[in-house]
Formats: C-alpha cells, sequence, structure tokens
C-alpha cells in the first residue's frame, strides 16, 4: 500500500508517534487501581487527564516559536526527553499530588513533541498532504489503541508499570529519531507568540476550534470516567479500550476519507459528532449496564476516528497562516476541552451519580455540531481548500 511505504525519516517519527500517543490512553486502566491505592477520589484521580491536557494545551502556544528556531529535530528530541523523565518520576511518586505534577510535565514534552511531529510527518514524506495526515492519524490511532492494552498489562502487576514502560519506550523512540531523521534542509520561518492568537481572528479556524473544545468534553469524558463506572480490572479496562483503539485507527483510515469523498468534510464531521453524541446518550441511559458501556466505548471510536482525520485536515486550510501556526492555536482551543472534561465528570460524578457525566458529554458534542454548522459560512470553499491542500505535494526537502 503506497500510504504506508513512505521514507526512512518518516517512519522513525511515526514510531515515535506511537509510544507518544500510547500516553493518551494508558493511564485508563489503571485509573481506579491508583485511586484504590492512593485513597484518591475520582475527581483527584482524573486530574492525571487535566494536569497533562491543561499544559499541552498552554504549551501548544509556543511549539511553533520553539521549533522555528531549535529546528524540527532538536524540538522532537527535546520532547521526547521530556517525556522520559515525566513519566518515569511520575512512576516513583507516592502520592496522587505528584503523580499530577509530573503528568504535566509529560504533557509539555507531548506537546513539543506532537505538534512538531505532524509538521516533520508531513515536511518529510515527499507525497501528498492529505497522505501524510491519514499516515499520521494511522500512527495515533495505532499508539491509542496499544496504549490501554499495554496499561493493562503492565498495570495487572503495578499501576506504576505503565509509568516506566512508557519512559523505555520513549528512550528507544529517541534512539531512532537521533539515527533515522535528518536534519531539515531548508530552515523554518520564525513566528512569533502571537501568530496563534493571530490566526484565531479567521472565523474559520476558530468554529473548527470550538467545535473541537466542546466535542473534547465528550472525548476526554468517555475516557477518563468510563473505567469508574465500570469498576474492572486493569486488564479487562485496557481490553475494552484497545477495542476502542483499534476502532478509531480503522475509522480515521479508512472510512474518514470515504465519508470526505461522498459527502464532503462538513457533513461528514456533522454525522460523526451526532453519532457520537447518541452513543454518550446511551451510555447516560445504560450507565449500570457494564455490557452497554464497554460497547459505547468501541463504537465511540469509529465516530472519534472520522472526527480526528477531518478536523486535522480542516484545519490545515481554515485559515491562511502556516501549518505549525494553524496547528498551535487549534490546540490550545481545543485541549482546554481535554483539560475541564476529566475533573468536571469526576466531580459530577461523585456529588449527583454516575449518569450526569456522560449527560455532560453528550450535551456538550451536541453544541458543537450547532457551533460548526454555523462556523460553516466562514469555510466557503472548505472542501476545495482541503482537496487542494491534500493533493499538494511537499518536497521531502521543505
Amino acid at each position: 500500500m503506497t500510504l504506508f511505504n513512505q521514507p526512512k525519516a518518516v517512519l522513525a517519527v511515526a514510531f515515535a508517534c506511537v509510544i507518544a500517543f500510547m500516553g493518551i490512553g494508558l493511564v485508563d486502566p489503571i485509573l481506579k487501581p491508583i485511586a484504590d491505592s492512593l485513597g484518591a477520589t475520582p475527581s483527584q484521580t482524573s486530574l492525571l487527564f487535566t494536569s497533562y491536557m491543561a499544559v499541552m494545551g498552554v504549551a501548544m502556544l509556543i511549539t511553533s516559536v520553539v521549533s522555528s528556531r531549535l529546528g524540527v529535530k532538536r524540538t522532537l528530541l527535546l520532547g521526547l526527553v521530556i517525556i522520559i523523565a515525566g513519566a518515569g518520576l511520575a512512576g516513583a511518586s507516592n502520592s496522587i499530588a505528584a503523580i499530577v505534577g509530573w503528568r504535566a510535565l509529560w504533557g509539555l514534552g507531548n506537546a513539543l513533541f506532537v505538534a512538531t511531529a505532524l509538521t516533520a510527518i508531513v515536511s518529510s514524506s515527499g507525497r501528498s498532504v492529505r497522505e501524510a495526515i491519514i499516515f499520521y492519524e494511522a500512527a495515533l490511532g495505532v499508539g491509542i489503541a496499544a496504549g490501554p492494552l499495554i496499561g493493562g498489562a503492565l498495570g495487572s502487576i503495578s499501576w506504576r508499570g505503565p509509568f516506566f514502560g512508557v519512559s523505555v519506550l520513549m528512550a528507544l523512540a529517541l534512539l531512532v529519531t537521533v539515527f533515522l531523521l535528518p536534519r531539515a534542509a531548508v530552515a523554518p520561518e520564525p513566528s512569533s507568540l502571537g501568530d496563534p492568537f493571530r490566526a484565531l481572528r479567521h472565523r474559520g479556524l476558530l468554529g473548527v476550534a470550538l467545535t473541537a473544545l466542546l466535542y473534547n468534553f465528550g472525548f476526554f469524558t468517555l475516557l477518563a470516567y468510563t473505567p469508574f463506572p465500570l469498576a474492572m480490572g486493569a486488564r479487562a479496562v485496557g481490553l475494552i479500550f484497545f477495542g476502542w483503539g483499534l476502532a478509531l485507527a480503522f475509522a480515521s483510515v479508512v472510512i474518514a476519507p470515504r465519508l470526505q469523498a461522498r459527502f464532503g468534510t462538513v457533513p461528514a464531521l456533522i454525522v460523526a459528532l451526532v453519532g457520537f453524541a447518541l452513543v454518550l446518550a446511551a451510555m447516560a441511559i445504560w450507565t449500570d449496564n457494564k455490557a452497554v458501556l464497554a460497547a459505547g466505548v468501541v463504537v465511540a471510536g469509529l465516530f472519534l476516528g472520522i472526527n480526528n482525520t477531518l478536523v486535522t485536515e480542516t484545519v490545515m486550510s481554515a485559515a491562511p497562516v502556516q501549518r505549525g501556526v494553524a496547528s498551535a492555536a487549534y490546540s490550545f482551543v481545543r485541549f482546554s476541552g481535554g483539560a475541564v472534561a476529566p475533573w468536571l465528570a469526576g466531580f459530577l460524578g461523585e456529588h449527583i451519580n454516575d449518569h450526569v457525566p456522560f449527560w455532560m458529554g453528550a450535551g456538550a458534542v451536541l453544541v458543537a455540531v450547532a457551533v460548526l454548522a454555523y462556523s460553516r459560512r466562514y469555510l466557503p470553499r472548505g472542501d476545495a481548500a482541503v482537496k487542494r491542500a491534500g493533493q499538494a505535494t511537499v518536497p521531502a526537502s521543505a
């Protein structure tokens, strides 16, 4: 398959991406074991997501500034080193506050790595931007799928295992990146801290970013809160979220491009968001039924995969700015939802009942549909722009 026939440099970054994206779902199977071992509440334990996503979102504002000065390779390596330190120190911690703090450091490293990785893959592939983005989303999906599986396996031994496992795997990714990724032949254009905020003046980009912010309320409610009503062992939760990750990867690479070609970008996104909202509503109604929760998690992966790929492509053409700047602006806004939702879901579950967090997620996703439908007017050539950007080929030396 030509999509996966990529240069060694792209494969090296993609391998590191797989490991980096494991960090998103890695802690899912061990949320309840951590809470039980350290005597923490669900809202306190969910701060592992909140600190990670909050720092990652704010740090996205500096990623284009840092990479434009250090270069893509050095920025990737800096991000990897920070992740190795953050994950290892979290595993060595003995309090929930310390783990939350080290997860924040982990989020900083992930921001530097993830934002730069997409740029590295797009510029190094020598293929169309669309193919590069789909390849990037495939790496994302594999990492998200593998994270819960590895987290469940290592977490069944000790909740510290997944953290130490990430450090070891990231060290391997660091070595691969050092030896296989060349330095860019052309220096990137310098950017400033104000560029992402100026980019958000474009209503199309702002609308897509706000859509993602609201959608992330549903995404991270599913991710951070579902393990508590499931009340299963680390291995069982890991297998359920492994199925979710596989569904996400399949939808990202196979289903999303076909829906986009047939119905257009915005209609396909609306269908995916409505489908995800309905899944969350079903989980809210039948929260006491573990089979429904498990099935809901896996089915949600299909809608999330469609959304991830199409939104990433849309962002790349939503405003006439550098891709790195657009990505930084968009990520800063959307990760705000990822930061607030885990804690809020835990708080609502503790103080009201287990059904309310899922209702909150479903409601936020439906509001996201309305925001996207309204923002469509500011993307009058949205599908044409995405198609042109997707067909454009970026030279390997760029």
